[in-house]
């Protein structure tokens, strides 16, 4: 909604001429995301953390096409491995014919018996039956490197943003990306989808997105930042608003282009081709992007405005506003209240004499509004001498 009442427009939108309020509801989007945060911690519990592939947890997985156009099913493959002793495993059912099955790791002989097994059920040789073993050091290797990466990224933005920027605003920006990584991993532990680390590459990707578009709202917050000194009655607020104004057509393009390729992903090679690889990439992927494009509006610059207006600086630019409003508005009041007077007093003098013919109220402040006309002059009669 424009400040005359009018709603905006694409065009409006397009040129970058919007006005939305979005720091002055700040408070609302804290409350959703605080939401989407503690639905994420709830699934985690309840679901007993997430479901960590292979790479992560180690042991030994089979995968295998089927043959002459046999459609497996998991019931079938979970009783056949049951009779070859496999406890727990995890069955995937690539496309139309293709079977991964992911169990702890077991002996040489076993794994035999299970390779013979499997490659009986979909019709091939034990050689077509692919095997690979991870075992649990590697697994330990792998998510401590994640976390190690994770953690020098989040240095690395400190460092950026400070000498960029200024320290708040990095603090702000790590913000952001910790409750982008927290709904992410939420959608994960809710929907029980495998976490792999092509997983852990798509999070550190959309990291990268996320930051990439805080930087963008930042910088056009530090460019309008001098103009508080040069325009009566702007605060700090009001000048991060308009500064999102000004980028979100940029934002909102940057992330339709950036989920178009990811999205045509998802259907294409996860629905359509089966190919549950592309699943555990595309989803990080896809979430990460959308609730990136969130935080740096709703997130990032809320927590930065909200922290700059302590300062006393912009405390005291904040008060002077307000004063100036307050003067503003009793000043509308007073002239309100004047104009009512006259026109109660115009339709008092109206009442009193009915038979009179009724006078229009001249405007207030106006002057001369009744003007009366000039006595001809008299011409004096000469004397005839």
């Amino acid at each position: 909604m424009k400040p005359d009442g009018t709603r905006h427009t694409l065009k409006d939108l397009y040129h970058e001429r919007t006005s939305f309020d979005f720091l002055h509801r700040r408070w609302r989007w804290a409350l959703l995301s605080g939401l989407l945060i503690l639905i994420s911690v709830i699934g985690f519990i309840a679901r007993d953390g997430l479901n960590l592939g292979l790479d992560f947890t180690g042991g030994t997985s089979w995968q295998v096409t089927a043959a002459g156009g046999k459609s497996p099913s998991s019931a079938e493959l979970r009783t056949l491995l049951a009779g070859e002793q496999v406890k727990d495993p995890k069955i995937v059912i690539l496309g139309s014919r293709g079977i991964r099955v992911e169990a702890s790791t077991v002996s040489l002989a076993r794994e035999a018996k299970v390779t013979a097994a499997l490659a009986k059920y979909g019709g091939v040789t034990a050689a077509a039956v692919s095997v690979s073993e991870v075992g649990p050091s590697w697994g330990q290797k792998v998510s401590s490197e994640a976390l190690l990466a994770l953690g020098l990224f989040f240095i690395a933005i400190a460092l950026y943003l400070s000498l960029r920027f200024e320290f708040k605003m990095a603090v702000a920006a790590i913000i952001a990306v910790i409750h982008d990584i927290l709904i992410t991993v939420g959608v994960y532990a809710v929907t029980g989808i495998e976490v792999t680390p092509a997983t852990v590459i798509a999070f550190l990707t959309i990291l990268g997105f996320s930051l990439y578009d805080t930087v963008v709202v930042f910088d056009k917050i530090k460019e309008n930042t001098p103009q508080l000194t040069t325009v009566k009655g702007v605060t700090y607020t009001s000048m991060a608003n308009r500064s999102l104004n000004e980028v979100l057509m940029r934002s909102l393009n940057t992330s339709f282009v950036a989920l178009l390729p990811v999205a045509s992903l998802l259907v294409v090679g996860v629905w359509l081709e089966g190919a549950l690889a592309l699943r555990e990439f595309g989803l990080a992927l896809f979430i990460g992007l959308l609730v990136g494009a969130y935080s740096s509006i709703f997130v990032a610059t809320p927590i930065l405005a909200w922290w700059k207006e302590r300062e006393p600086r912009y405390r005291a630019l904040a008060e002077r506003s307000m004063v100036r409003a307050g003067r503003e508005m009793a000043t509308v009041a007073a002239g309100a209240a004047a104009a009512t007077a006259t026109t109660t007093t115009s339709t008092t003098a109206e009442t009193d004499d009915p038979g009179a013919t009724p006078v229009p109220a001249a405007p207030v402040g106006a002057k001369d509004a009744l003007v009366i006309a000039p006595r001809p002059r008299q011409q004096k009669s000469r004397k005839r001498k």
